[in-house]
């Protein structure tokens, strides 16, 4: 794609020029091997500004989950466990003497998943921009949350009784919570999922030479978020519809937020024009999807 910008335009271009250099961290071209160095590049101002505008966001969504109105005895009483389908019944066949064991287990595994991308910081390389992806970090957390929060998906919006609600050997007191209307879906998943594959997207994009061999990375990225939801299900805190769906929301944002920073300056080029019939600067970009 080639734009020509007329004379008269320049002060146009040099107001875009300057936008797009604080949008991205501009490096010199004829560092050809730059981008494997650093395949990312971080803008302070935007990156900062949805890490800050997204805790503030999240802070005010707590609300909208955790305050919900308690279930009532009716309510209760109307559950029909015929209605659940196949593939979460399986949350329906539990021992709910054990949930908060499982409880236990899957917050150690939630905790491990969210220090993982701590290991990044073992690479030397990784290291030296461990500014940048701290903040890549924060804000593919906090955009999941806010997903999770805000989305038509989330439990603002969707009041799907937990497992535990069906449970008629449990008391009242055990099953009427109103947190227990954010059975969908598992926000706990989603940040596990988030955190393993952020790992995983970040860790191939600094070793490129890794080949194919990052679909198994990707692969073992997936087991963490399995086992999570296997304990949550286990639990009685969630069906496996709302684990499969919590799974896929974090794998999508791990891996595709940090691929919004990989924009290359090697697809922007700059220069002068010169015609007869103008004068100007010639502004080529070639995305990638086109190489």
């Amino acid at each position: 794609m080639v734009m020509i910008i007329r004379t008269h335009q320049l002060k146009f271009i040099f107001f875009v020029f300057f936008s797009v250099c604080l949008g991205i961290k501009v490096y010199p071209q004829s560092i050809a091997s730059d981008s494997l160095i650093h395949p990312y590049h971080v803008n302070y101002y935007v990156t900062g500004t949805i890490c800050g505008v997204g805790l503030l966001t999240n802070y005010l969504g707590i609300p909208q989950t955790l305050n919900k109105k308690e279930i009532s005895l009716i309510e209760l009483q109307a559950l029909d466990r015929s209605s659940i389908s196949g593939i979460d019944y399986w949350a329906l066949k539990q021992d709910p003497t054990k949930t908060d064991a499982y409880l236990t287990y899957s917050n150690y595994v939630l905790t491990l998943s969210v220090a993982l991308p701590l290991a990044l910081m073992l690479d030397k390389r990784m290291r030296r921009d461990w500014y940048d992806l701290l903040l890549m970090y924060m804000e593919t957390l906090t955009i999941t949350t806010n997903i999770y929060e805000w989305s038509f998906l989330g439990p603002t919006f969707q009041n799907r009784f937990r497992p535990v609600t069906y449970y008629d050997q449990l008391t009242f007191n055990q099953r009427n919570s109103g947190g227990n209307r954010n059975s969908f879906y598992s926000g706990h998943v989603a940040t596990a999922a988030v955190s393993t594959f952020f790992f995983a997207k970040i860790y191939s994009d600094y070793n490129p030479d890794i080949g194919n061999n990052k679909y198994l990375l990707y692969g073992a990225a997936l087991i963490p978020p399995l086992v999570l939801g296997y304990c949550r299900v286990k639990a009685l805190r969630h069906f496996p519809s709302d684990v499969m769906v919590g799974i896929g929301i974090g794998a999508l944002c791990g891996i595709v937020i940090p691929e919004f920073h990989r924009f290359q300056d090697n697809n922007i080029s700059l220069g002068l024009f010169s015609s007869s019939e103008a004068t100007g600067i010639a502004v080529r970009w070639q995305p990638d999807i086109l190489k």
